[in-house]
């Protein structure tokens, strides 16, 4: 049995990951892409990606972000999915995107040497790992001193009926993939994140836009 069946409650682990993505793979453009894709645009809009910029994407999935980097821009691209990488894999070679660079890695220890990139950005992916403290650190250790980190994801709602429907659905976090139950203040406390700026993105802003200044 897998087990993401015998996780804590709004814990996630490696192991679910895998199992929760290998089911989304074939089906997350269709589910995830349109509706989220506002927020990897601004992303990718707020990096000001310029000649020369070394660019790590963290968490990179499909690849649905490539189609927002100007042309010629080189990334890296990593995730823990190897069903998802190969998404990306097939979308870089047919999409002609073939400048792009994909890379089977976990976030949270990440084979990049210090001060490797310009540019760090994880979208969609801060609530889906088991440690993202681990993750933020690795970011802030493979980019540049006053390089740029972003980092995008869904944060839980304050109150009212989204918030108990995010309390209802926290047991589930293991066979869904991700934690419904995210504080934004924590995180930024417990990640010692330099805010630049917060911006609200998607429908109805329930995603937030977190752009970091790397203090490392």
């Amino acid at each position: 049995m897998l087990r993401y069946l015998s996780l804590k409650a709004g814990m996630v682990d490696q192991l679910a990951i895998i199992a929760a993505y290998r089911r989304y793979a074939r089906h997350y453009d269709r589910l995830f892409g349109k509706v989220l894709d506002p927020g990897r645009k601004l992303v990718v809009k707020k990096m000001n990606c310029q000649e020369g910029d070394k660019i790590l994407e963290v968490g990179v999935g499909t690849g649905l972000s490539f189609f927002f980097y100007p042309p010629k821009t080189s990334v890296v691209g990593i995730d823990l999915s190897p069903h998802m990488l190969a998404q990306a894999k097939e979308r870089n070679g047919f999409e002609g995107l073939s400048n792009n660079t994909l890379t089977l890695t976990d976030a949270e220890n990440m084979s990049f040497g210090d001060n490797t990139f310009d540019k760090v950005a994880a979208m969609y992916v801060a609530s889906v790992l088991p440690n993202p403290e681990a993750m933020v650190s690795e970011m802030k250790r493979v980019c540049k001193p006053g390089g740029q980190l972003f980092i995008l994801n869904h944060f839980s709602n304050g109150k009212g009926l989204i918030r108990a429907f995010e309390a209802g659905l926290s047991p589930l976090s293991g066979i869904l993939g991700f934690r419904t139950l995210f504080s934004i203040d924590e995180f930024i406390s417990k990640n010692s994140l330099e805010v630049v700026e917060m911006v609200p993105v998607n429908a109805f802003g329930y995603w937030t836009l977190i752009h970091s200044r790397n203090d490392a």
